[in-house]
């Protein structure tokens, strides 16, 4: 016998339904009373009467729905306001951050109010002209900004004589090593678009517990089953020894935590083991997997990373992670072979799943006769024949794949292997 779980019944006029819905306790109760006061009347009644009882809960409901949204905005603000001083107390900051909270210290302004003020003290600063902003609401605090900025409306040459004396003027104090280089934690997150690059010229940046990355486990295996053998470099942070090789690092069940994170913070050692285990080494390629006191451990001694061509770090959700360390492992090569680089575009599968890169063209064409699914690489709209890979041996315009499953990832594939091989004969 088959159990089938009874699914519960939306009640609009119960608060616990609202809370269930992340509403907070004031919110619901208004909401669930507005609808007890005016329920839905019954599907018999004139529509006319039906509407003007939906008209009344909605009015009803107005003052609740503009708290909720009061709350919304509030939250959204003070977030902002957090993150910008997150970025001031770091060093990670500029100008414009410290103009932002000048203004909410200084005359109280709310979020947007604060960003107008920032942008006439900035345009001030740096010699621009003034631009009041659209909005009538907002020009007050630009115009204020403006003038704490150094700027003066009514004088002719004010502008000329700013962009003198910002030309003139020294670097700020605020931009201190960390806010001259880029840490990590800014970086963006991979994406198939920089070209492929040898395994031996990228480096990998792992934590040594599950919390460092989001699932560093199948990030480690997966690097160790394609870079790992193909000369890749893999460094691990770990909360008990700081920076080590990752070649034959072991797990550890310890977790970083923020007294230990300050610990290796405060270590030059750190640093000085993180650019020993960097020498030596052409690095083109570095992605960091790190989050949370992991990426503030990496960020304070990212002196010892150096510049390079792409530099990401993985970011979000645990699916997230997996996916944008997949995008950068794609990217590897091995050495002596040869990889199409590029933005792979791919189409709704509903109108017949294809990806294209340059004048390439990889197409589903569907259940291959027999067993597995059949996919064309095309170019100009014909059969790509004539290709030949960096060891000379012929490429196939047709490929069966096994599993549909594995669709996407074999088409990307067959697209870059074309993309950096050489056409040596005519259609």
């Amino acid at each position: 016998m088959i159990h089938v779980e009874k699914i519960p019944q939306f009640d609009p006029c119960s608060t616990a339904t609202w809370l269930a819905r992340g509403r907070a306790p004031e919110h619901a109760e208004a909401i669930a009373k507005a609808w007890r006061d005016f329920p839905d009347l019954a599907p018999t009644a004139s529509p006319e009467d039906r509407m003007a009882h939906t008209r009344a809960r909605v009015q009803a409901m107005k003052p609740v729905n503009d708290a909720i949204a009061a709350h919304s905005e509030a939250e959204r603000q003070a977030r902002n306001f957090s993150f910008t001083e997150e970025r001031a107390v770091s060093g990670r900051g500029d100008d414009r951050d410290a103009a932002i909270l000048r203004g909410r210290d200084r005359y109280g302004y709310d979020w947007n109010l604060a960003i107008r003020y920032a942008d006439g003290w900035y345009a001030a600063h740096v010699g621009w002209n003034h631009c009041s902003p659209s909005k009538a609401a907002e020009r007050p605090a630009y115009d204020c900004g403006f003038a704490d900025g150094g700027g003066d409306v009514d004088d002719l040459f004010d502008a000329a004589r700013r962009a003198n004396r910002a030309a003139e003027r020294a670097p700020i104090s605020m931009q201190s090593r960390g806010a001259v280089r880029s840490l990590p934690s800014d970086w963006p997150k991979p994406s198939d678009r920089p070209r492929p690059t040898p395994w031996s010229r990228r480096v990998i940046i792992l934590g040594d517990h599950p919390a460092a990355a989001l699932g560093r486990g199948d990030i480690l295996e997966r690097y160790r089953k394609t870079g790992g053998r193909c000369g890749g470099h893999a460094i691990i942070l770990t909360a008990t020894k700081g920076f080590i090789s990752g070649v034959t690092a072991q797990p550890e069940a310890e977790e970083l935590t923020a007294e230990r994170a300050d610990e290796l913070i405060a270590s030059p050692e750190q640093e000085d083991r993180l650019r020993a285990l960097l020498a030596g080494i052409d690095i083109e390629d570095i992605l960091v997997a790190l989050h949370g006191e992991y990426l503030r451990v990496l960020d304070t001694h990212s002196a010892a990373l150096p510049t390079c061509r792409n530099r990401e770090r993985t970011r979000n959700t645990p699916l997230q992670v997996k996916a944008h360390a997949k995008l950068w492992m794609d990217r590897g090569r091995e050495a002596g072979s040869n990889v199409g680089a590029g933005h792979i575009r791919w189409s709704k599968a509903t109108k017949g799943l294809t990806a294209k890169l340059g004048e390439l063209t990889a197409r589903y064409q569907g259940p291959a006769p027999g067993k597995g699914h059949l996919v064309s690489i095309e170019q100009d709209g014909t059969l790509a024949h004539g290709f030949i890979d960096p060891g000379g041996k012929p490429l196939a315009p047709t490929l069966i794949v096994g599993s549909k499953a594995r669709l996407r990832d074999e088409m990307a594939r067959a697209l870059r292997l074309f993309g950096g091989a050489t056409r040596f004969a005519a259609r």
